[in-house]
């Protein structure tokens, strides 16, 4: 018992500052074109997602057999060390994220090219947040590690809300996206202009599968930022070590696949 103890002890070290930094997927609608942009934050760091996805299914296999299977305890005590080492990992590799992310919402700016002014305006927000993200996990990561002496709950806590205000717009976001495609697709102006390419229609939709599929990953990540926050706010502290790696799995790979489709768009636009 004390060594499980101590291991949710270093479960909730990391915990899950399991954010997707590496890359994110957004839109522009202008006019009756949808454009779908792939971001790499920064350029060829797709491993941080594959060892997020392992470090989630490691957790999740490991709580089950840790809760479920007492002969395999032992088993799934191990997994879950792996899954805080990998979680570690990813919080070092984002030391590096800061300059790219910055970059990242400098081009972005206002969104000059967004038509829709509530997602301009909770793109811009969904930037600040992200920004002020990375400097607070820095400091609670070199406070844990004796770097800084300052208390490191309060700027994990602070890292945690940045990040699930984060998602809490990505999700209103999404959510306005569907409504106004869906609502442009069922128009009967779209349908009167049906003689324009295909295309442009099949693009409209694949953005709506696509951003239905980011609510969800949200709303997985949403789930787990909330049980890290300070016990007493909702959940926080409740969910089980399984729990944790099947929303964290769900979340990532979602994210994978929604990474997947969208290089495989561009691979077919591309002449």
């Amino acid at each position: 018992m004390a060594a499980l103890s101590g291991l949710a002890s270093a479960l909730e070290s990391y915990r899950g500052r399991d954010r997707l930094p590496s890359y994110r997927l957004w839109s522009s609608c202008v006019g009756a074109n949808i454009h779908v942009h792939l971001v790499l934050l920064p350029a060829g760091k797709r491993r941080t997602q594959e060892i997020r996805t392992l470090g989630y299914c490691c957790q999740l296999v490991g709580g089950v057999l840790v809760e479920q299977c007492p002969a395999r305890s032992e088993v799934g005590t191990r997994l879950l060390t792996l899954s805080s080492e990998l979680s570690h990992c990813r919080t070092v590799l984002r030391l590096f994220d800061d300059v790219a992310m910055f970059i990242y919402t400098k081009q972005y700016g206002l969104g000059p090219e967004e038509e829709d002014s509530f997602v301009r305006c909770v793109s811009v927000l969904g930037n600040v947040a992200d920004q002020l993200y990375y400097p607070c996990e820095h400091i609670a990561w070199a406070a844990d590690a004796n770097i800084l002496c300052v208390d490191s709950a309060r700027w994990w806590t602070l890292s945690t809300a940045f990040w699930g205000l984060s998602l809490l717009l990505g999700i209103a976001r999404s959510l306005w996206l569907v409504l106004t495609l869906r609502r442009r697709l069922r128009s009967p102006v779209v349908a009167f202009t049906s003689r324009l390419p295909r295309s442009k229609r099949r693009a409209m939709e694949a953005q709506v599968r696509s951003e239905v599929l980011a609510v969800l990953s949200n709303l997985a990540d949403l789930a787990n930022a909330v049980h890290w926050l300070p016990r007493g706010v909702l959940w926080a502290g409740r969910s089980p070590p399984w729990l944790v790696g099947l929303l964290g799995t769900v979340s990532s790979l979602l994210s994978v696949y929604q990474a997947v489709q969208a290089s495989g768009g561009e691979a077919a636009a591309t002449p």
